[in-house]
C-alpha cells in the first residue's frame, strides 16, 4: 500500500466535502444520544478551518430540524487575557459563527476563562476539566492545526499528559494571529487551552486542515514519530482520530508527494513529469543525463521498464517540460481578457510580467479588483493623506466642510483600540488609497486607468479581518462583469495559502459566477505568488522574463506604498512582496536551468482549466499560432543566455 508512512488514518478531499462528513458525523452523534436520552458532548474549534462546519450544522438545523437543546459543547482555547466581548474573543466568534444560530442552551456552551484574574486561573482550568468530566467526556472533538503543530494552543514542549491550564503562545503562533488583532504587537502572548491529554480523551477526534501552507506540519504530524515538539503527533496513538486534510494540505505526503517511493503507482503523463523532476533533483543531474542506474537505485525501475531505457523517457519529459515554456510571441493575442484580482494589488504580484506581456500583445484588458483591500491599510497612511487634504484644503477650498470632515477622521483615528472597526469615512479613505495605486500600478506597463475596474465584493466589506461568506451579491457582481465583456481568458488567483482566506473565497465567487454564465466558457488561467509559487511541475505554461521585464514588475509592485516596506498583512514571510516575487520568479528560473532546460533570468508559472479540465499544452490559448519550430535558439526568447536547445522550442 502507498500509505504505509501514515501513521493515523488519513481522508484527503475538497474542505466542502470535508465540511459536509464532518457535520454530518455531528448530526448522528446528536441523534444517537438523544435516541440514548443523555447529552452529545462536542469539543469545538475556532478560526478559518471550522467555518464550513458551522455553515453545514446551521443549515441543518434550520433546514433538517437537527436539534441542539440536548448538546453540551466545551471550545479548546480562550486567549488571555480577553473580555467576552471584544471582536477577537473565541466567545463572539462562537457565538457569531455558530451558537447564535442554533438552539444550544447558553448554559450548556463552555469556553475556557479568558477574563478571570490571574489569581484564580488554574482553580478555574481544573473546573473546566471537571465540567467535562461532569458531562461525560467529549463525544466528538473538532480540532486545527497550527504551523508548530500545536492543537488547541499546546504549543512545543507540551506533554502527552497536559490538562487545561494557561499557556505562553509561540512567536510564530503570535505571528500568525497577527492579521486578526492589527498587528503582532496586539497579539496577546497568553491563552488559556484544553491539554494533550484532554484532547486525547475525546472519543472521536477529527482534525482538519487546508492550504498549502499546513502541507508540510501535516506531514510531520501524520507521518513523523510522536514529538512533544509537535503536539498533533499524539493523535498518532489515538484509537479514534483522523486527519481530514484538502488536496492542498495533503501536497507533501509521501504518498501524493513521491508515491512511486511507497508502492506501485498507475503512471501516467502527469506523474512522469514530476518523478523525472524529483529524480533530477535528487540526484542533482539535468534530465538528459540521467541514466538506467538512476532511476533503478531511487524507486523507479517500473518508470524505467515502460520505456525500456532512460533516453527516450528523458526526452519525452524534456520536450514536454520545454513545451510549457511560452515566450511573448506564443502568448495570447488580440483577446478579450478579465484579470481578477483579490486585492488590489495581486495582479502586479503574483502576475505582473505577464499583464506586461498581453497588454504588449494588443489583448482588451480588463483588471477586476475584487475587493476594497481597506483593511490591509495603516492608520498612519491615512493620517499622512489627512494632512495632505487638509492642506489641499486651505490652498483650493473655502466652505469647510472638508476640515471638519478630516477632524472628524482624525478624532477618530485618536480614539481607535486595535481591531476596531473603522468608520465608514475612515474605511472608504483606504479603499481610494487602494483603488490610487491599483491604477498607478498598471500604468507602470501603460495601461490606463479605464482598464481598472473595482467591484467592492460586499462579502469582504465587514471593516473585519473575518469576511462574510460569499453571496448571491458577489456571484451576481461578477456575473454581470463576464456577461459585459465576454472574456475569452481569465486570470484568477488559485494561491490558498492566503492567511485570511479573502484569495479563496474570491476564487469561489468566479467558479460560482462561471456556473451561470450563459456565454462560452472562457479559458481559465490560475496564477501564485503572493504567498508561493506553482512548481515546475504543476505548471502548464512557464513564461520567461528577462531582467528588464522582472524590474518593470517590481517597479509595478512599488507603486503600492501603502503595502510597501511593510504590509499590514505580510503573513508568515516579513520581507516585502517585491522581494518574495524576485526570490520565486528567479528560483523558478533557476529550477528550469538546474533541470538542463534554457537559462532565463525570471519566469512566472500558470496552471490551465477550461471547463475545470486540464488543457492540453497545444491548444492552450495557441489555435491560432503555428507550432513552435522544433529547433531555436534561447536567445530568441526574451531573458534565455545563449543556450542552445536539443529538439524542442524554447517559444
Amino acid at each position: 500500500m502507498a500509505q504505509t508512512r501514515e501513521r493515523v488514518p488519513v481522508v484527503i478531499v475538497e474542505y466542502d466535502q470535508i465540511a459536509n462528513t464532518i457535520a454530518r458525523r455531528i448530526a448522528e452523534i446528536i441523534r444517537e444520544r438523544n435516541a440514548q436520552g443523555r447529552p452529545a458532548v462536542l469539543g469545538l474549534a475556532t478560526g478559518s478551518t471550522p467555518i464550513g462546519i458551522y455553515r453545514e450544522l446551521i443549515r441543518l438545523h434550520r433546514e433538517e430540524g437537527l436539534d441542539f437543546s440536548n448538546v453540551v459543547s466545551f471550545n479548546l482555547d480562550e486567549y488571555y487575557p480577553m473580555e467576552p466581548e471584544s471582536i477577537h474573543s473565541y466567545q463572539r466568534y462562537m457565538r457569531e459563527n455558530l451558537f447564535d444560530h442554533i438552539n444550544i442552551p447558553r448554559g450548556n456552551a463552555h469556553l475556557p476563562p479568558g477574563n478571570i484574574e490571574r489569581a484564580r486561573v488554574e482553580e478555574a482550568c481544573q473546573q473546566y476539566e471537571d465540567a467535562i468530566r461532569a458531562a461525560g467526556g467529549i463525544d466528538f472533538q473538532i480540532l486545527g492545526i497550527g504551523k508548530t503543530g500545536h492543537i488547541g494552543f499546546n504549543e512545543p514542549g507540551s506533554g502527552v499528559g497536559s490538562r487545561t491550564r494557561v499557556i505562553a503562545l509561540d512567536t510564530v503562533t503570535r505571528r500568525d494571529a497577527a492579521a486578526d488583532f492589527f498587528g503582532e504587537d496586539n497579539v496577546p502572548t497568553e491563552a488559556v487551552t484544553m491539554g494533550v491529554a484532554s484532547i486525547l480523551d475525546a472519543r472521536e477526534i477529527a482534525l482538519v486542515a487546508t492550504g498549502e501552507h499546513k502541507a508540510a506540519i501535516v506531514r510531520r504530524s501524520v507521518e513523523g514519530e510522536p514529538d512533544p515538539d509537535v503536539a498533533a503527533t499524539y493523535l498518532q496513538d489515538h484509537p479514534n482520530a483522523t486527519f481530514y486534510l484538502d488536496p492542498a494540505a495533503a501536497a507533501e505526503l509521501t504518498r501524493i508527494k513521491t508515491p512511486w517511493v511507497v508502492g506501485e503507482v498507475a503512471w501516467n503523463r502527469k506523474l512522469e513529469i514530476e518523478a523525472v523532476i524529483w529524480l533530477s533533483q535528487t540526484t542533482g543531474k539535468s534530465i538528459l543525463k540521467l541514466d538506467p542506474e538512476d532511476y533503478r537505485e531511487n524507486h523507479l525501475s517500473a518508470l524505467l521498464a515502460r520505456y525500456g531505457s532512460a533516453g527516450p523517457l528523458n526526452g519525452e519529459v524534456f520536450n514536454a517540460l520545454i513545451s510549457k515554456i511560452r515566450g511573448r510571441s506564443k502568448l495570447p493575442q488580440g483577446k478579450r481578457i478579465i484579470v481578477f484580482s483579490p486585492h488590489p494589488d495581486d495582479d502586479v504580484i503574483s502576475m505582473g510580467g505577464i499583464l506586461n506581456k498581453l497588454h504588449q500583445n494588443d489583448n482588451d484588458i480588463i483588471v477586476a479588483y475584487q475587493t476594497s483591500g481597506n483593511i490591509a491599510v495603516f492608520d498612519h497612511e491615512v493620517r499622512r493623506y489627512l494632512d495632505f487634504l487638509q492642506r489641499f484644503g486651505s490652498d483650493f477650498a473655502d466652505d469647510g466642510k472638508l476640515q471638519d470632515l478630516t477632524n472628524r477622521m482624525e478624532a477618530f483615528l485618536d480614539s481607535k483600540h486595535p481591531g476596531q472597526v473603522d468608520i465608514p469615512e475612515v474605511q472608504t479613505i483606504k479603499q481610494r488609497i487602494r483603488e490610487a495605486e491599483a491604477v498607478s500600478g498598471i500604468e507602470t506597463f501603460g495601461m490606463t486607468r479605464d482598464q481598472a475596474c473595482f467591484l467592492k465584493l460586499p462579502f469582504y466589506q465587514t471593516g473585519k479581518v473575518r469576511k462574510d461568506p460569499i453571496g448571491p451579491e458577489d456571484v451576481a457582481i461578477v456575473l454581470r462583469l463576464l456577461e459585459e465583456h465576454r472574456p475569452e481568458l481569465i486570470y484568477v488567483a488559485g494561491d490558498l495559502s492566503d492567511p485570511h482566506g479573502t484569495h479563496r473565497m474570491c476564487l469561489e465567487a468566479v467558479e460560482r459566477a462561471l456556473q451561470q454564465y450563459s456565454g462560452e466558457q472562457p479559458e481559465v488561467w490560475y496564477y501564485r505568488g503572493a504567498w508561493q509559487e506553482w512548481s515546475v511541475s504543476d505548471a502548464d505554461i512557464l513564461v520567461p522574463l528577462s531582467e528588464e521585464e522582472l524590474r518593470t514588475k517590481i517597479l509595478a509592485i512599488y507603486k503600492h506604498q501603502s503595502q510597501k516596506d511593510k504590509a499590514p498583512f505580510p503573513g508568515q514571510d516579513e520581507r516585502e512582496f517585491w522581494q518574495r516575487v524576485e526570490e520565486r520568479n528567479t528560483g523558478t528560473a533557476r529550477i528550469v536551468d538546474q533541470l538542463g532546460l534554457p537559462e532565463y533570468f525570471a519566469m512566472e508559472a500558470y496552471v490551465v482549466r477550461k471547463n475545470g479540465q486540464p488543457v492540453e499544452q497545444e491548444t492552450i490559448s495557441t489555435s491560432a499560432l503555428a507550432r513552435p519550430p522544433r529547433h531555436r535558439r534561447a536567445t530568441d526568447v526574451p531573458g534565455a543566455r545563449g543556450v542552445v536547445l536539443a529538439g524542442a522550442a524554447a517559444g
